[in-house]
């Protein structure tokens, strides 16, 4: 790009757009052009009034477009309309600074608009006149300094690390940067080191946070790459870690399992990310410092949370989930999580992070972790104060197949009881045999035959389920035609109501199998998931897209 007047302290061009790896719809572009803005699942027709000073129906809406990552759908559209409508939001942004929604200069979405204007800066410039130009750059210098100064107020993990990511990308963008450049790439390693586990999980515990935070940090490595620079071996190591760990959570139907705030996964994005994985490794099956276990056999996939909540600081989205599990076969979900709705969540919280959301169990209907609520949210916002802190995790193979038994003393300091868990997934994946024990410790005089344990076992939407055998057991039929039989020794089994927050298309109704049993001096529950055999009759079951979202 031409050189021109400088903007402040040196800054007198860009140097390298950074390549944008999001997937790009052109027809968007229509729709921004004709004033309609459509993000996190709402929609406002703007007509001739400036975006940035509309009512925004959601903080999630506010934040999309404040964030600018839009930009990516008119550079698909390719068009000089598109370019020059992307030049003239930019500018109408800048005038206004914003407008006057304070969230639109936050650390985090002025990340986002950060890395999506330089990543963007062609199309933006593209026809622009040399006054236009220098604007540009001012503003682009002004964006860089206010995130430098404020990224302390970011929100502990990924949003600061997204915002050590932008600020990598303004030193490696802007001309006469060298020495943001060499503090910004600095600060960038020091926050992977504190935030990228040994095994590749994200502090946080939310599987969707790894998607994310590549979709930033390989174009920040290309980036390096492209000035000839090296970048910090963290960063190198940290994306060669982290692209398995997609692998580990991901089921046969391309979907993330559902743990500590995961939702809908953005298969995009997903396959998108997996592409640029050079070593196509094979997952672990054992991510203990991640706090997750694997098991695998044939066509079956088992995924366990077997890890206490993430630390204080980074707990804000991590569900009561410990011990829960997920089980698929092939492209079919079977048992899952309820997860976390992909816009709106402030809407579904205390549900979606509650223990009963979970694949596991609960005494009395009380979560394993308890959550700051009310005067204390608003001082600290909505971190766990406190849940499991010892979850020790064992893993043998024998003849039967691959066990997993773990446990946690969520419930130790309430209830007087440690929950003890045990899967085993046999050979060919054809069975899978549970065992929870609610064992007593320490002073146990707050136990008491008056408390109900309950196993829930959340159902795919896609899962029809009928109780059979007098209430002992419950059939499964699934949309590809194949069943699976649920049984448990003791306890009273129930089917019931549930919702698969986690939806594409929004909340979705769905069933949980549920066994009730009284909390005792020592109470043992054995269940069992077993696949039927494939000439036993099934009713005809619709596919899973047949099935239309159920806002509730």
């Amino acid at each position: 790009m031409v050189s021109v007047r400088p903007p402040g302290r040196g800054v007198d061009k860009l140097l390298l757009a950074p390549q944008d790896l999001r997937t790009s719809d052109p027809t968007v572009a229509s729709d921004i052009y004709a004033g309609r803005f459509s993000f996190a699942g709402h929609s406002v027709a703007v007509g001739g009034f400036s975006p940035f000073l509309a009512e925004p129906p959601s903080a999630d809406w506010a934040d999309e477009l404040h964030g600018f990552a839009w930009l990516r759908h008119l550079r698909e559209a390719g068009t000089t309309l598109a370019h020059a409508n992307a030049r003239a939001l930019v500018d109408e942004w800048i005038t206004l600074k914003g407008g006057p929604d304070a969230d639109a200069r936050s650390p985090e979405v002025s990340a986002r608009r950060l890395i999506s204007w330089l990543s963007h800066s062609p199309l933006i410039l593209e026809g622009a006149d040399r006054a236009f130009y220098r604007r540009f750059l001012r503003a682009l210098v002004r964006e860089t300094r206010r995130l430098n100064r404020s990224v302390g107020a970011a929100g502990e993990g990924a949003p600061r690390l997204m915002v050590a990511a932008a600020l990598a990308f303004a030193g490696l963008c802007l001309s006469g940067e060298t020495r943001l450049q060499r503090a910004s790439a600095k600060d960038l390693a020091e926050e992977i080191d504190r935030q990228i586990l040994p095994d590749g999980g994200h502090v946080g515990r939310d599987p969707n946070d790894l998607v994310e935070l590549l979709i930033d940090l390989i174009p920040l490595r290309q980036a390096f790459a492209a000035r000839n620079l090296q970048p910090p071996q963290q960063l190198v190591t940290a994306i060669d870690r982290m692209t398995p760990m997609l692998r580990f959570f991901r089921h046969g139907d391309g979907d993330f399992a559902h743990f500590n705030g995961a939702g809908a996964t953005s298969t995009d994005l997903l396959a998108t990310v997996l592409a640029y994985d050079d070593a196509r490794g094979q997952p672990l099956d054992d991510a203990a410092h991640s706090g997750y276990q694997r098991l695998s056999a044939g066509e079956t996939l088992l995924l366990l949370d077997a890890g206490p909540p993430p630390p204080f600081g980074v707990s804000e989205k991590a569900h009561a989930g410990c011990l829960s599990f997920e089980l698929s076969r092939g492209p079919e979900r079977i048992v899952v999580n309820c997860g976390a709705p992909r816009f709106g969540r402030e809407d579904w919280e205390r549900a979606a992070r509650a223990t009963a959301a979970h694949s596991t169990a609960t005494i009395d209907g009380e979560s394993s972790c308890r959550f700051a609520r009310g005067g204390t949210r608003r001082l600290i916002g909505a971190r766990i104060l406190a849940g499991p802190v010892v979850v020790p995790v064992n893993r043998r193979r024998d003849e039967r197949g691959v066990t997993i038994t773990a446990s946690h003393d969520g419930y130790a300091e309430r209830f007087g009881v440690i929950h003890e868990r045990s899967l085993t997934l046999g050979p060919g994946g054809e069975t899978m045999l549970g065992e929870d024990v609610l064992r007593g410790v320490g002073d146990t005089a707050t136990r008491g035959g008056d408390r109900e344990v309950a196993l829930r076992f959340h159902l795919h939407p896609s899962v029809r389920a009928s109780l059979t055998h007098e209430g002992r057991a419950v059939i499964l039929a699934l949309p590809g035609g194949g069943g699976w039989s649920f049984t448990a020794e003791d306890g009273v089994v129930s089917l019931e109501e549930s919702v698969f927050l986690a939806g594409a298309l929004g909340p979705r109704r769905s069933e949980q199998i549920v066994v009730r049993a009284p909390l005792g001096a020592a109470l043992r529950l054995v269940w069992s998931f077993e696949r039927m055999p494939a000439e036993t009759p099934q009713r005809r079951m619709p596919a899973a897209d047949d099935f239309d979202a159920l806002p509730l």
